[in-house]
């Protein structure tokens, strides 16, 4: 799918601004279309009708009483294949459930006629534990708007903290004063095939260790979005039709030996609840993101410095260009990388490194996909001339 986003003027995303003459697409966690669809998370959200809803998937409902069948706390489960007494699920559910969790979000209140302040729920979603002294991921959305933070670990309630968010990457993770969880098995999402099974675990509705079965539908999903916190940018998401529902967000994607490989966190609905088309974080960023996160608070991320727009048919007629699809450069950021290279506005980018380039997606997951500090070929037409330029990425920290 390609995000809705592409005639429209769009950051670059790596920390740039667009053109001042340009506005950019707002996303709006309440209610904007992402994947023209819903985000899955923690804070009710208001639905905007187009031809899509927008959503959190971390609405809130009573917890389910009859749940608590789960392993006990600290307990290892191992998946053997060769156990035909049980299918794929059961043994996935019985080895992951004691590593995922429900997330509570509180608000505080002031009462107009009392003064009084109270605290109320507002929502709810999921989240994995990767850590046995605490550590628990999340997405950003699930805890960005909460004054106060309980996660329910088997049948205890227990408060957290926030260690570390990133919004641009829409992860972030918590800590529960606790130790001797069960922390999630970590698989890998680089070695994934379209059809292979998968299993998502979270707590749709509040409906706590709910367990859902389907396949990999596909790899490689990506788009952006604007929200109060900037820009958030899904890349490379796994797509599966495994039941993703609000309250899922934050919870686990797993393959069929138990371990994780993504963190749930898109659906595309038009109702807003699951339509057989969920997405996911791949682990292997998501973790990446976590150790940051616990070692320092905050994460970097690879740098080029424009702002884009995509370029169509009528955009490449407009110009004059060669090319009929690609992003052009609106801006260049002063003393970044792109200028140091030589980029220039009216570049057209055609290719990042191995990732051709066909729309502002396309850049952001490019530059995603490298380190700060790697130097990465850029293909670009200025003109009809063809020229490929060397760029070192820097940090967009300070950006």
């Amino acid at each position: 799918m390609r995000h809705d986003m592409d005639d429209e003027s769009v950051p670059q995303m790596d920390g740039s601004e667009p053109d001042g003459g340009q506005q950019p697409v707002k996303r709006r966690f309440s209610g904007a279309a992402v994947f023209g669809a819903a985000v899955a998370g923690g804070v009710i959200g208001a639905l905007l009708m187009t031809a899509v809803v927008l959503a959190f998937v971390g609405l809130g409902g009573s917890r389910d009483p009859g749940a608590d069948q789960a392993p006990a706390r600290g307990d290892t489960v191992t998946i053997d294949a060769s156990d035909l007494e049980m299918s794929f699920a059961e043994a996935v559910a019985m080895k992951v459930t004691p590593s995922v969790v429900n997330i509570a979000l509180q608000q505080q209140v002031l009462d107009p006629f009392t003064g009084r302040r109270s605290t109320q729920s507002v929502g709810n979603g999921s989240g994995v534990i990767i850590r046995e002294d605490g550590y628990i991921l999340t997405n950003n959305h699930v805890v960005a708007d909460a004054d106060s933070i309980v996660v329910t670990v088997g049948s205890e309630d227990l408060p957290a903290t926030v260690v570390g968010t990133d919004p641009s990457s829409d992860l972030a993770v918590i800590k529960v004063d606790d130790t001797g969880l069960t922390p999630i098995e970590i698989g890998s999402s680089a070695d994934l095939s379209v059809g292979e099974p998968v299993v998502a675990i979270g707590s749709p509705f509040g409906l706590e260790r709910t367990v859902t079965a389907g396949i990999v539908s596909a790899l490689g999903r990506s788009s952006l979005a604007e929200g109060p916190e900037g820009f958030t940018a899904y890349t490379s998401l796994i797509q599966t039709d495994a039941s993703i529902n609000p309250g899922n967000s934050g919870g686990a994607l797993c393959d069929a030996e138990g371990k994780l490989i993504g963190i749930n966190t898109l659906i595309q609905s038009t109702t807003g609840q699951s339509a057989g088309i969920g997405f996911a974080i791949p682990v292997d960023l998501a973790i990446g993101i976590a150790d940051e996160l616990i070692a320092d608070g905050t994460v970097d991320h690879p740098f080029l410095g424009v702002a884009t727009l995509t370029v169509d048919a009528n955009t490449a007629e407009a110009v004059g260009s060669p090319v009929d699809a690609g992003a052009i450069i609106q801006r260049v950021v002063e003393g970044s990388p792109a200028e140091q290279a030589g980029l220039e506005r009216g570049d057209i980018l055609v290719r990042i490194a191995d990732t051709e380039i066909r729309s502002v997606e396309d850049v952001f997951a490019a530059i995603r996909a490298q380190s700060v500090g790697d130097t990465v070929e850029v293909e670009f037409y200025r003109g009809t001339e063809s020229r490929v330029v060397e760029v070192t990425l820097a940090s967009d920290a300070g950006q």
